[in-house]
């Protein structure tokens, strides 16, 4: 493991090197987290909601600093994590305000008996194993939930997110939550697989690789624990043939861009008719070309790095081999002749199910696009991967582009929009993306108890 560092992908310079966690340090991170959840479920639940509140407060007041502190640690334009930075702070405030009424106790029909009655409680001390691409959203996400049920939280950030890691520990600390409810550390994966396999460990929750996730489960089904998985996509786009080309490419493109590419819900196969397709191309290049690429903390800039050099560089290749294979290249993928993890976007069309970027996730600013003959092949194509995390569909007859959407095997599917995601809507996929739940009411189910109390008549 490289350790916690902060460099900066806009030099390539590392800035500033964090303390690790050491391993004699382990056992009392645990004991720490687990003699903090008998005062923390105790807490009531207005008052947690309370706590939660000033968190969201301060997401709002300080998002201008926290989106520059990110674009320095993993590239993000501001614009971008000014969003962000917002976005989870609503998140902290619709579990604020909803969660008090999720976790109230539901009579159910007696049933024969004087009083059935189910009670939602929390579980336990809690690891969270947080990626880079969105260090706020994602965090806020496993968190707000599960901290307004009760449970205490262990929380390992990536290696390259050591700095807003502490700032979110301090904000939730700040704001009231207690010191050992909430741990930040930064820990080793020998660690990590230390503390998912202690017993005084209940649940965790990863949003990464495929590969690091099937560690996780594998730990934590080898210990009987419960496990909640977001492992990215490879996100399909369909285009009917009702739908206005300009616009929905230039949609396409610019959701494409965002952060650089590097979202698990960015819209990556774009599915075309093919007498729509070299219309639809020229607008994704057009946008492409004319995105400004560039330092993340100027204002104007469009693009910004990639999360580090290695990960450009391994994007880059996966575009070199693509064409290699036989795909044609329309614009970009070459590194960028200057300092940090820059590249030039790319568009690819000519991808067949002979090549290895027809099936693999490409995290970064690459779109591939392909030309189909009618709606079925689109919408098999769309399901031919190992992934299933969400997809879209566009054009002008609704109840149709519903009952194409209808037919993609999606935790998601959205409607003349591409991965949107709000506080109150499920977040999460099916087959090799994942499993599991976040946000809305069903983020708060996935680690509670869901307990039944019957009392019969006398």
């Amino acid at each position: 493991m490289a350790g916690y560092t902060t460099t900066n992908p806009t030099t390539g310079r590392t800035d500033t090197e964090f303390t690790s966690l050491t391993d004699s340090d382990v056992q009392d991170v645990l004991s720490r987290s687990h003699a903090a959840f008998p005062g923390w479920r105790a807490t009531s639940a207005d008052a947690r909601a309370a706590i939660l509140a000033r968190v969201a407060d301060v997401y709002e007041a300080r998002a201008q600093e926290l989106a520059g502190l990110i674009a320095t640690e993993m590239g993000k334009p501001l614009q971008q994590g000014l969003e962000e930075a917002r976005l989870a702070g609503s998140i902290y405030r619709w579990y604020a305000t909803h969660g008090p009424e999720l976790l109230r106790d539901e009579q159910l029909d007696p049933q024969g008996a004087k009083e059935s009655l189910v009670q939602t409680e929390p579980i336990g001390p809690l690891v969270g194993v947080m990626p880079w691409n969105y260090p706020y959203y994602q965090v806020a996400r496993f968190v707000a939930p599960n901290l307004m049920a009760g449970n205490t939280i262990i929380l390992k950030h990536a290696g390259i997110c050591a700095a807003s890691s502490e700032t979110m520990a301090r904000i939730l600390h700040q704001a009231g939550v207690p010191t050992d409810a909430y741990l930040n550390v930064f820990a080793s994966h020998d660690q990590l697989a230390e503390m998912i396999a202690d017993p005084r460990v209940r649940g965790v929750s990863l949003t990464g690789s495929e590969r690091a996730g099937a560690a996780v489960a594998e730990n934590a089904g080898a210990n009987v624990k419960k496990s909640v998985l977001e492992l990215g996509g490879s996100d399909p786009l369909l285009v009917l043939d009702d739908a206005d080309i300009e616009r929905v490419g230039r949609i396409a493109a610019t959701a494409r861009l965002s952060n650089a590419g590097q979202a698990c819900n960015s819209p990556k196969r774009m599915f075309v008719p093919r007498d729509l397709r070299d219309a639809f191309v020229a607008t994704v290049v057009d946008v492409f070309r004319k995105a400004r690429l560039g330092d993340p903390h100027d204002e104007e800039v469009d693009v910004g790095p990639l999360s580090s050099v290695g990960a450009r560089d391994g994007v880059v290749e996966q575009v070199e081999r693509a064409v290699e294979q036989g795909a044609t290249l329309h614009i970009g993928g070459q590194a960028l002749d200057r300092e940090g993890a820059f590249m030039q976007p790319a568009v690819l069309t000519g991808v067949t199910p002979e090549m290895e970027a027809y099936h693999e996730e490409i995290f970064g600013p690459v779109a591939v696009i392909h030309a189909v003959d009618t709606l079925e092949q689109a919408v098999e194509m769309a399901n031919d991967v190992t992934f299933g995390l969400s997809g879209s569909v566009w054009g002008t007859d609704l109840q149709r582009a519903q009952e194409v959407g209808d037919r993609l095997d999606v935790g998601m599917v959205y409607i003349n929009e591409h991965g949107t995601t709000l506080p109150g809507l499920p977040f999460g996929g099916v087959k090799r993306s994942g499993y599991g739940r976040e946000l809305g009411r069903w983020g708060m189910g996935e680690f509670v108890n869901v307990r039944l109390r019957r009392t019969a008549v006398k």
